[in-house]
């Protein structure tokens, strides 16, 4: 399972109806940011070779539930997607999921939206859009295909303080040089290191 997956499955056992309703009564911005936000391993691993989030810590003072209100809108590739749809159906209560994908077809997922083509231009569209930041949820190639396209705004890295010595890469290869700007930074008790940088 994967670190994106385990954090879906945490958010969607904590987050109340009350909350998931209330997240959309919060103040928006006027151009919405798409930020990667994740968690990683100290030697830059998003899951282990099997895809294993064992390794996560769920540090008690990071506050998921603010970090939740801060997004309206979700985005993953096919294999983070279909994983989460076997967990608990793919939707996330309070947002809507884009899912980035060739192979699957729309009338099989009701509840998310499936981009197969010009997806470039929904992204667009969706920038455009009133509403909150949106969620690059994962996973790494779909971060990698958005960074070289220009339509990632931040990256927010939660390094984990463990090395895995392989598994899925947060940049996986072959990818382009992006430079960042370190915007903040937070030690946590547990050892953890949350990262946050602008794109330049």
């Amino acid at each position: 399972m994967s670190i994106e997956v385990s954090l879906y499955n945490d958010l969607r056992a904590h987050l109340t109806q009350a909350e998931a309703s209330s997240m959309g009564s919060s103040s928006e911005v006027s151009m919405r940011r798409i930020r990667y936000a994740v968690a990683s391993s100290l030697d830059g691993y998003i899951a282990g070779p099997k895809g294993e989030a064992d390794w996560i810590t769920m540090d008690p003072d990071i506050d998921f539930s603010a970090i939740f209100k801060q997004f309206d809108t979700l985005l993953v590739g096919r294999r983070t997607f279909e994983t989460m749809a076997h967990e608990g159906g793919g939707a996330m209560p309070g947002m809507k999921t884009f899912v980035f994908s060739r192979t699957l077809q729309q009338s099989d997922y009701p509840k998310v939206t499936i981009v197969s083509e010009k997806w470039q231009e929904t992204l667009a569209h969706l920038r455009k859009r009133p509403g909150k930041d949106i969620w690059l949820f994962g996973g790494g190639e779909l971060f990698r295909s958005l960074a070289e396209a220009k339509h990632v705004d931040t990256v927010e890295v939660a390094v984990v303080p463990v090395l895995l010595g392989g598994g899925i890469p947060l940049f996986p290869p072959p990818g382009k040089r992006t430079k960042l700007k370190l915007t903040s930074h937070k030690v946590y008790k547990t050892g953890i290191v949350s990262l946050e940088y602008s794109v330049q």
